[in-house]
C-alpha cells in the first residue's frame, strides 16, 4: 500500500499537486501514539539526527573542557543559513580548541540567506567552510576529538571514536541496533532508522533519559535563529512554541520534534522528499498537540504578481492528530 497523503496543494478549486508520506508520534516508553503510513521502513535521518550527533560534545566533557556556550551548543544542532550570526560565532569556536576552517571536512557552501549571499557578491566574497549549513555540527565532532585525544584529520569516518559516540547514542535511545548508515551532504556518516525508533529516539531526549538531553533541549530552543536563521521555519516554530518543542528538519523531507512537556517524539518523511510537505505536516501536528497555535500548517501559493491563488494545506489523512 502507497503512504497516505499528508500534503496537498491546489490551484483555483482543484488539488494541482499532493505529497505522500508517513508520520509516527511516540512516547518514551515506545508506545506508538499515532501513525500514519509506514512507520517501519528505515529512512535516513538527514540532518534532523543533529541533536544526537551533537549528544557527545556534551556527554563526553567536551563542552565543559572547551567552554562551550549554548550558542554554540545549538550551532552544533543547527542546519544555518551562512549569516554573520552563525560563521563568526563558528569561526571563534574552532580558534578557541585550536583548530580553524581548513579543520573542516564540509565543503563551501552557498548562503542561503540572500542578504548575506547579495553582499558576498558585491563584496567578492567566495562561500567557505565556514557557510556550510553543517559547519557547527563539524565544530562540535572537532571539540569531541580533540577532548578525547583522537585524530582529526578522519573524524568523519564511521570507524572514528566521535562517530562510534554518535552511533553509540543513537542506538541506545532508540532501541535500535546497527542501522544502515549512509554519507550525508556535508560528509559525515547518516544513519537510517525506523520512523518509530526515531520518534521513540526523540521522546527520550525530550524526556531527560540521557545526561545531555536538557542542554541540548534548552540550547535549540533558547537559541532558534542559531538553529536554522532569519526567517527560517525551524526558527519561527520554536520562537512560536515558546520553549515547549525543539524541531529539526532534515534533507529530503525529513522533520523531527521532541515535546518535553507531553513526553513525545514526532519523525516524519515525505516520500518524495519535498520540504515544503514537511513544513506542512510538521507544523499541523504541533498545531494539533496545542504546543504552537493555529496557522502554520497553511501557506499560501502566490504568483508573480502577488495573488494568491491556492494554498499549501494538510490533507484528510492527518486529521485524526490529537
Amino acid at each position: 500500500m502507497p503512504n497516505p497523503v499528508l500534503v496537498e496543494v491546489t490551484r483555483g478549486d482543484l488539488v494541482e499537486s499532493i505529497h505522500r508520506g508517513a508520520v509516527a508520534i511516540v512516547d518514551a516508553a515506545g508506545a506508538v501514539r499515532f501513525s500514519l503510513g509506514d512507520i517501519d521502513a528505515p529512512i535516513y535521518t538527514r540532518s534532523a539526527l543533529k541533536p544526537f550527533q551533537a549528544l557527545p560534545l556534551v556527554e563526553s566533557g567536551a563542552a565543559e573542557a572547551f567552554g562551550v556556550s549554548d550558542e554554540e551548543v545549538a550551532l552544533a544542532c543547527a542546519s544555518h543559513s551562512g549569516e554573520s550570526m552563525h560563521t563568526t560565532r563558528v569561526a571563534a569556536w574552532l580558534k578557541r580548541i585550536g583548530c580553524s576552517e581548513a579543520d573542516l571536512i564540509c565543503g563551501p557552501q552557498t548562503p542561503r540567506h540572500e542578504p548575506t549571499l547579495q553582499t558576498m557578491a558585491e563584496t567578492h566574497e567566495k562561500p567557505s567552510r565556514l557557510h556550510n549549513n553543517c559547519s557547527g555540527k563539524h565544530a562540535g565532532f572537532l571539540t569531541v576529538a580533540k577532548h578525547l585525544g583522537a585524530p582529526t584529520a578522519d573524524y568523519v569516518n564511521i570507524s572514528h571514536p566521535v562517530q562510534k559516540a554518535i552511533l553509540e547514542s543513537v542506538s541506545r535511545l532508540s532501541d535500535y541496533r546497527d542501522p544502515a548508515w549512509g554519507i550525508d551532504g556535508c560528509a559525515a556518516p547518516n544513519f537510517a532508522l525506523p520512523l518509530t525508533a526515531f520518534a521513540r529516539a526523540l521522546a527520550r531526549l525530550a524526556t531527560g533519559q540521557t545526561p545531555g538531553a536538557a542542554r541540548i533541549l534548552k540550547s535549540m530552543t533558547t537559541y532558534p535563529e542559531l538553529v536554522a536563521g532569519t526567517g527560517r521555519h525551524c526558527t519561527a516554530l520554536m520562537r512560536a512554541a515558546q520553549g515547549k518543542v525543539a524541531v529539526k528538519l532534515g534533507a529530503e523531507g525529513v522533520y523531527a520534534a521532541m515535546l518535553p512537556e507531553l513526553g513525545l517524539g514526532v519523525a516524519l518523511k515525505i516520500d518524495d522528499g519535498a520540504m515544503r510537505a514537511a513544513e506542512t505536516a510538521i507544523a499541523f501536528v504541533l498545531e494539533k498537540l496545542n504546543v504552537i497555535p493555529a496557522g502554520y500548517a497553511t501557506a499560501p501559493v502566490v504568483n508573480t504578481r502577488g495573488a494568491t491563488v491556492g494554498e499549501r494545506r494538510p490533507a484528510e489523512a492527518l486529521q485524526g492528530i490529537g
